[in-house]
């Protein structure tokens, strides 16, 4: 069985046209100079609906990691490590980290984006260790 496609919506269609060209863009609002993700209809610092998709470096830290050892639905693969990472550039992200062993995945490593195509339409920005 193959792992679930994500379906995008009016509000993300911009974030996965993004990474299928190899770039990371968050959500970010000029009124309150927040980066936050997922997006939402407004900025969750300040409520204003003018927020717009701003390039990433792709490159940060591990906040928080755990290790799923049980799949959250058909198509996952376990052990998989997911991780709140803080991007250096502003804003959280939660992803796959492939440190090769999912037990590897630390609190403060040093992590950047790798994007995984999952089928012709979307591609998956997974985070490696950065060397």
């Amino acid at each position: 069985m193959s792992r679930p496609v994500p379906v995008p919506t009016e509000l993300s269609e911009p974030f996965w046209d993004a990474a299928r060209r190899g770039d990371l863009v968050v959500p970010y609002c000029p009124s309150c100079d927040l980066r936050f993700f997922v997006p939402e209809p407004a900025c969750p610092g300040c409520m204003a609906p003018g927020w717009h998709y701003a390039p990433s470096a792709g490159r940060g830290t591990v906040y928080s990691a755990t290790v799923v050892h049980r799949a959250p639905g058909p198509g996952f693969d376990t052990p998989f490590a997911l991780a709140v990472i803080d991007l250096d550039d502003g804003g959280t992200l939660l992803s796959h980290v492939d440190a090769g062993d999912p037990e590897a995945v630390e609190i403060g490593m040093r992590v950047r984006v790798d994007f995984r195509p999952l089928t012709d339409e979307i591609t998956l920005p997974c985070f490696v260790p950065e060397r």
